[in-house]
């Protein structure tokens, strides 16, 4: 039986290119890009490249990146960076586990925003919750659970009217839809590297033009002195030839239409429901409810069946908690299951989802006892 991987909402297999340009790199002796010798040399055009090569996938000029090991680090330096001007950040109560617990960890206040039924932020909410010592506001462009789309352009436009510096979380989206850096206006946007078939432990923060934050790592002046410590070459050279080569134009219709039939079929099941919204939303995930089950139960028998999902309520391996997300939406935060597409995905794969999916629910609730009386 072979194994359909629907988690790339999670991390995406690395791509081809990716594994050739590192394996490439890797098979010469290289230097540290710091130094001025011929092989130190070698590795700084190596990474300015990479460097050219993710601005131009995201719209922002090579100055503007500044290379992390991820998304996670990207946001915390943010955070830590905007923590010196004020004590007070604004946070959506759907957003990913890395902001709020970073929002918290760096400033002394943080104000969670509340969100409708299918997770979106209302603009109005986010500029009345501004105050004047708001260091940062936070708004992802795609929620990570339930795929929806927030109000980004206009939340940003809102707060650079109001001279607040904003964060975009773009962790989900990018690679999925198209984004300008410089259109957008944002002072700082996050990004992660496995996310779009990239080599793991690779990501960037966007630092807008002009821009001076305090680095969250110290101890070098790599980065033009915004992020301490030798830079993970090879898995950057990688990074680059993805984004080099990936086709967002392409990608996203694809990847979308494929939860399109997801979304149509799996709620063709009895009991199954979607969250999240169900047009304005990322291209790559959906999200569904299924009522009766728990959602650790569903993910092992999928895996039985070959295929690998995730559920929000079950964030690991160790633990059962309910989704965050889906709590602060008003909706079952305990049954959840979400499926991601991604750069790897056939139709193939699609097809034994939907074949496994209903006779995994129906399985599970014939193990159910009959109700009492």
């Amino acid at each position: 039986m072979g194994r359909h991987y629907l988690d790339h909402a999670s991390t995406s297999p690395t791509r081809p290119e990716a594994v050739a340009a590192m394996t490439a790199w890797l098979a010469e002796p290289r230097g540290d890009p710091s130094r001025i010798h011929q092989e130190g040399m070698a590795a700084r055009a190596a990474l300015e490249q990479a460097r050219e090569q993710v601005a131009a996938l995201l719209g922002a000029r090579a100055r503007e990146v500044v290379f992390t090991s991820g998304a996670t680090e990207a946001i915390a330096t943010a955070c830590w960076g905007a923590a010196e001007r004020g004590t007070h950040m604004v946070v959506p109560a759907v957003e990913h586990s890395a902001v709020r617990e970073a929002a918290a960890a760096f400033a002394g206040d943080v104000t969670l925003v509340p969100v409708d039924g299918t997770g979106r932020v209302d603009p109005d909410d986010v500029l009345a919750a501004v105050r004047p010592d708001t260091a940062l506001v936070h708004l992802q462009w795609g929620n990570h659970e339930v795929g929806t789309l927030q109000p980004v352009e206009e939340v940003v436009a809102a707060c650079r009217e109001a001279g607040v510096l904003v964060h975009v979380d773009a962790a989900q989206a990018a690679g999925h839809l198209p984004i300008d850096f410089r259109a957008l206006g944002a002072d700082l946007v996050s990004v992660s590297g496995h996310k779009l078939g990239g080599p793991p432990g690779t990501g960037a923060l966007l630092v807008r033009r002009g821009l001076r934050l305090r680095p969250l790592l110290v101890g070098g002046d790599q980065e033009r002195a915004r992020r301490a410590g030798l830079e993970n070459v090879p898995a950057l050279v990688g990074l680059g030839a993805v984004c080099a080569t990936l086709d967002v134009s392409v990608e996203g219709p694809e990847a979308q239409r494929r939860t399109e039939r997801l979304l149509r079929e799996a709620t063709a099941i009895e009991g199954v429901r979607a969250y999240g919204d169900p047009h304005r939303r990322l291209p790559h995930l959906v999200c569904l409810g299924v009522e009766g089950v728990e959602p650790q139960a569903v993910l092992l028998g999928l895996d039985g069946a070959g295929i690998a999902a995730h559920s929000g309520s079950a964030c690991s391996s160790e633990a059962l908690e309910p989704s965050p997300v889906l709590e602060a939406m008003g909706v079952d935060a305990h049954r959840s299951l979400r499926l991601s597409v991604g750069w790897s995905t056939t139709d193939d794969d699609i097809d034994a989802v939907l074949t496994a999916l209903p006779e995994v629910i129906a399985k599970l609730r014939s193990l159910r006892p009959p109700p009492a009386g």
